[in-house]
């Protein structure tokens, strides 16, 4: 590196332009063969270091978003989610409805997958730059209940509030005391119409009564979330039953039963010889049936 190159880097450095003092031997270098302008120049390392800046960014946000690394978009089987659901799926990808502050509530009975589908839209949206939280809804109510008695509450929700998207999962688990539900409430109010909120529950809206306890505080609750908001409902089979269902389908096709040999005789003239003969094992499948639950809520996927 040449001392100009050299003193180059250390401004560079000292202006904490990390990417840009990675490429900048390398960046000028080619610019000399190629003959580029000082803009151009200029313009090559600005947009190397915006570009590792992004990378760092979507980096951070991924580790501090508790998203399970897991469950991505590449891991969904998209043909087994129910049709309405995967028409919509690149929209919520897009994430507009964040930008715009709406809400996304994601409604089915147990294993149908509805925390692997919130989630898949949470890694989208963090890699397009946006910060998303992932938090089972009990711990979060937890979280701010210990705000609320160290007196420290609207600090905790301004925290919270930094967040484009907070993902609670597994809403419908969650049966609170009175004063449970009203961080909650109060949680949810304060996001109302800036900031969004995913929800997944196995309960529909009229069995929220039992997380809210009073009729006036859950319809004020479930008005908050409705208003600009999608609905989804997985109303396909249970992915884990199907799983299980799997798992015996190929248990039962390597069960065999025992091959046995039965004794034949072959008669030549006054003699009798006794030979034994070769058996076929024969394969035995296991016949399985599962009872799918019937579904309670009505299909939809709209705004609201």
């Amino acid at each position: 590196m040449s001392g100009t190159s050299g003193a180059l880097a250390g401004m560079l450095r000292g202006l904490k332009l990390s990417a840009m003092v990675a490429h900048v031997e390398t960046t000028a270098a080619r610019a000399a063969q190629e003959s580029w302008s000082y803009e151009r120049f200029l313009h090559e390392l600005c947009e190397l270091e915006l570009v590792e800046r992004r990378r760092r960014r979507i980096e951070r946000n991924l580790h501090a978003s508790g998203l399970p690394l897991e469950k991505t978009e590449a891991m969904l089987v998209r043909k087994k989610l129910p049709v309405p659901v995967a028409r919509v799926l690149p929209t919520l990808f897009e994430g507009g409805w964040v930008t715009r502050g709406e809400n996304l509530l994601i409604f089915g009975l147990p294993g149908r997958g509805k925390t692997h589908l919130v989630c898949a839209i949470g890694h989208e949206l963090v890699r397009r730059g946006m910060r998303v939280l992932f938090t089972q809804t009990y711990a979060l109510v937890q979280r701010l209940l210990i705000a609320k008695r160290d007196l420290r509450l609207q600090k905790e929700l301004n925290g919270l509030d930094g967040y484009e998207v907070v993902i609670l999962d597994d809403l419908g688990y969650v049966q609170q005391s009175r004063e449970e539900m009203e961080v909650l409430f109060t949680f949810l109010a304060e996001r109302y119409e800036r900031k969004s909120v995913a929800i997944t529950s196995n309960l529909v809206f009229s069995e929220w009564s039992k997380i809210f306890k009073d009729e006036m505080t859950t319809a004020a609750a479930i008005d908050r979330v409705v208003h600009h908001s999608t609905i989804l409902e997985m109303s396909n089979r249970s992915v884990r039953a199907e799983q299980a269902e799997e798992a015996l389908r190929k248990a039962g096709a390597t069960t065999t039963t025992p091959a046995t040999t039965t004794p034949t005789t072959t008669t030549t003239g006054s003699t009798t010889t006794t030979g034994s003969t070769t058996t076929t094992p024969a394969t035995s499948s296991r016949a399985m049936e599962t009872a799918e639950p019937a579904t309670t809520t009505k299909g939809q996927v709209g705004e609201m």
